[in-house]
């Protein structure tokens, strides 16, 4: 039995969210394919993610030093370290983002930055950083308005470059993404491209439930 974290990080309701609905899908198929596995879904707009900031780096200091936190920096800390424990603990994780920005919400920025851990998602070495993860596995589902797959705007693209980058840095290699893009250029056309990223989706997430088999 494998454990699954389907993180999502958008504040819409599902009807209302290009990706959500994707992921939905996605989601859906997997638990058919995989009906033992344990799914948990962590909705980051609902969660309480610490921002890296003076306290959590205090805190991080206090602690190597054997000294007394304050309560707010115990609070992230301790906080910070649930969330990077149970991103270790899973198999499979299943991303479904919007495209704001170039980028994607910020809440996700934040869950980044509470799993990049040194000693838990990667550690240091004399030749450099080596990631600890490359045995998981990982889905990226994202809705783009416009066309950012390829053409001039491909160098625009941060959000699913950036989660390639980060989770090559934490040593995983079996990536996956589907993207619905398109849908603001021409709305008529939008329940149609969405029509194709669920198709998409179904079909990657049977491969997921699998093992290590690329679509």
């Amino acid at each position: 039995m494998a454990k699954v974290l389907y993180i999502t990080a958008n504040p819409k309701p599902v009807a209302e969210s290009f990706s959500l609905r994707t992921g939905q899908a996605f989601l859906e198929e997997y638990k058919k394919a995989s009906p033992q596995d344990e799914v948990v879904h962590l909705d980051l707009y609902k969660l309480d993610i610490p921002m890296i900031d003076a306290d959590v780096f205090n805190g991080w200091g206090k602690l190597a030093n054997g000294k007394d936190l304050t309560s707010d920096e115990k609070a992230k800390v301790e906080r910070i370290a649930e969330i990077t424990d149970e991103f270790v603990s899973a198999d499979k994780y299943v991303f479904v983002t919007p495209f704001w920005n170039f980028f994607f919400p910020p809440k996700l920025k934040a869950y980044i930055d509470a799993i990049c851990i040194a000693g838990k998602t990667f550690k240091y070495t004399e030749n450099g950083s080596v990631g600890l993860l490359g045995e998981k596995r990982v889905v990226h589902i994202q809705a783009r308005g416009g066309f950012y797959s390829e053409g001039p705007t491909k160098e625009l693209e941060f959000g699913d470059r950036y989660l390639r980058t980060v989770f090559g840095f934490l040593g995983v290699t079996d990536i996956q993404t589907v993207v619905a893009e398109g849908m603001a250029y021409d709305p008529s056309k939008a329940e149609g491209i969405v029509a194709k990223a669920i198709e998409k989706a179904r079909e990657v997430a049977k491969n997921f439930a699998g093992e290590m088999i690329h679509v």
